[in-house]
């Protein structure tokens, strides 16, 4: 690679010391932050648009959140070869960029023990019925029941990347029996975590094991509305489903009337098919879901750690070395 500079541009805001670490990788890159040109321009203030597209223009990398990227961004840019995403999940990219030449990197492996935690939490939820007591405490009620245990019951994970990998090592370290499905199937070698991996098509086996279900796989067109009535149907009545991954791989109409209908026993929920959740879905009142604000992947110093990615990425760009994370572009991942 040349001893050009490399223009760099950040779309999401930055505090100074973020940016001080982007620079300091080499005195090749150039660092524009252009968070409040993109803001100014999708609040309908085009003051500054020749600015913002002069700098889009020369940028060769783009770092931010994809919801903070500007408008028909593969439009604007001449030079931009590579796109270095916050997420894990490359599902909001415009799907012209997947197909484009532009190399895209995600931050994968920075969610892992976060949304294991979430899932944990959701599962200790259910199976210790804390709705339950917090139904008591706002009544004003005493009322002694018996609660079950997660030790000896099945968890069957949808996804076997890093973020299942880390689920299924709580789980049994909670004594549970563990099975999981990755594309291919066979020995459970790669993941000495879990007792059974089956191929994609004996999903149904899987789901008529499972105590609890939980996805955490990427949303791509193989996977979206993965989990409809015909799979719900062939969950155990006293099973739950909890999903940290994408609200489109779950049918929601079918996993509403499969709650309504107690076909499962219940379901935790980070994500939905539509964000924020309308106020008039009816899961904000059932009281056999657990809910969260799709903040499983959340952690307090998430910007710097993303950051640690991007410019051990932007190292091995300089280098000519394979990128940390890179997405595969057919796969959708």
């Amino acid at each position: 690679m040349s001893q050009e500079i490399i223009n760099v541009v950040i779309t999401s805001p930055f505090d100074e010391p973020f940016l001080e670490k982007i620079k300091a990788v080499s005195d090749r890159i150039r660092v524009d932050p252009i968070s409040h040109l993109v803001v100014a321009e999708k609040k309908g203030d085009f003051c500054n648009q020749e600015e913002l597209n002069l700098l889009l223009q020369k940028a060769e990398v783009i770092f931010g959140w994809i919801h903070q990227f500007p408008k028909n961004l593969l439009a604007r840019t001449d030079r931009l070869k590579w796109i270095q995403v916050m997420t894990a999940g490359v599902d909001r990219l415009p799907e012209e960029i997947l197909k484009s030449g532009t190399r895209v990197a995600n931050a994968s492996g920075l969610h892992g023990a976060a949304m294991g935690e979430v899932v944990l939490e959701m599962m200790l939820m259910f199976v210790k019925d804390a709705p339950a007591c917090m139904r008591m405490k706002q009544g004003r009620e005493w009322r002694r029941y018996r609660p079950g245990i997660l030790r000896g019951q099945t968890v069957g994970i949808l996804g076997l990347g890093a973020v299942g990998k880390e689920i299924a090592r709580l789980c049994k370290a909670f004594g549970m029996k563990v099975v999981g499905i990755r594309r291919s199937g066979g020995t459970a070698s790669p993941f000495p975590d879990v007792d059974h991996v089956y191929p994609r098509e004996k999903l149904l086996e899987l789901l008529a094991e499972s105590d609890f279900l939980v996805l955490a796989l990427p949303l791509t067109k193989e996977t979206e509305g993965m989990i409809g009535e015909k799979e719900l149907r062939g969950m155990k009545p006293t099973a739950f489903l909890i999903n940290v991954a994408r609200g489109a791989i779950v049918d929601e109409g079918a996993l509403i009337r499969a709650l309504e209908e107690k076909w499962i026993a219940g379901a935790g929920l980070d994500v939905f098919t539509r964000e924020p959740l309308p106020p008039e879905s009816p899961l904000y009142a059932m009281p056999n879901v657990i809910f969260s604000p799709h903040i499983s992947g959340e952690i307090p110093d998430y910007e710097s750690r993303a950051t640690e990615v991007f410019c051990e990425n932007l190292r091995r760009y300089l280098a000519g070395e394979p990128f940390l994370h890179e997405v595969d572009r057919e796969k959708g991942y």
